[in-house]
């Protein structure tokens, strides 16, 4: 039921400052100012691609107050896009999940999803202008003790066929999972995976942290724009070749984009870890 990875959302101290960060490093635009009482907020929505960035900063007591008591903020939660919102919500409330509802959109507790450290905003369908330097999200990260049980659980919960995911392992950043593709000719997923590795940044996190969101990851047809923005802005809060032709793939860190680990890579690169190589376009 699940079609696309379309935002995130991060629990900050100030959204305003938050925000220059994205305009300066990404080209994210300011499309709205509003507030979600279910979750005791005040929300700055930004544009980045066709995707969007909602920036929750607490006002009073509630769900980001109490995030960002416990980790000083960052990223709260994932946002996928649904056909039909409608028949997802009767899907979860035939399994008993409860569903809040605010502005159009379904707010979905790790608690009641019965996925630990996975928060959701379910948003319907929509055609986004652009904007910025990035294309879309389509991946979002969680960290779990038991990578197969949350991958069935996420499948049941958002009807999501197994058959379309790709088992994924890294030495190099020490980890095992899995996937989730929501559709097997796109990017757009869950990565479920269970940290193996103390000594990387993964595991430390996952030490600290326990079950959650980890990190991000968008498209871009100008990681160049991208890179030249961080050199410029944020030299010391990233990671990627700093010269040389496009990049296909670079990191930017939590420290630059107010507590958000994001990946970018080049259109269709992801491909390369993702199942289907042969997808993947060469630079021209």
């Amino acid at each position: 039921m699940l079609t696309q990875v379309d935002r995130v959302q991060l629990v900050v101290s100030d959204r305003t400052r938050a925000g220059v960060s994205f305009s300066k490093l990404l080209g994210a635009e300011l499309v709205r100012k509003d507030a979600i009482r279910a979750l005791g907020c005040l929300r700055s929505v930004l544009r980045v691609g066709r995707s969007e960035v909602e920036l929750l900063e607490p006002d009073g007591v509630g769900a980001a107050a109490d995030f960002l008591t416990h980790t000083r903020g960052g990223l709260f939660a994932a946002g996928f896009t649904a056909a039909d919102p409608a028949a997802l919500r009767a899907h979860l409330a035939a399994r008993a999940v409860e569903v809040a509802e605010a502005g159009g959109q379904l707010l979905l507790h790790s608690e009641a999803l019965g996925v630990p450290g996975l928060r959701a905003v379910i948003s319907p369908e929509a055609e986004l202008e652009p904007a910025g330097l990035l294309g879309h999200l389509y991946e979002v990260t969680l960290l779990t003790h038991d990578w197969k049980r949350s991958a069935e659980r996420i499948a049941e919960r958002f009807s999501l066929d197994s058959r379309s995911f790709v088992p994924i392992r890294s030495a190099e950043y020490g980890y095992e999972g899995v996937l989730t593709l929501f559709h097997p000719a796109r990017l757009d997923r869950i990565e479920v995976v269970t940290p193996s590795d103390v000594t990387k940044t993964m595991g430390r996190f996952f030490e600290r942290r326990g079950p959650s969101l980890y990190m991000c990851y968008a498209e871009s047809h100008e990681t160049a724009a991208v890179r030249a923005r961080l050199l410029e802005h944020a030299p010391e809060h990233w990671t990627g070749p700093r010269e040389g032709r496009t990049p296909d793939n670079l990191f930017v860190h939590p420290a630059a984009l107010s507590g958000l680990l994001l990946g970018v890579s080049r259109r269709t690169f992801a491909w390369t870890w993702s199942g289907s190589p042969e997808r993947v376009e060469p630079l021209g």
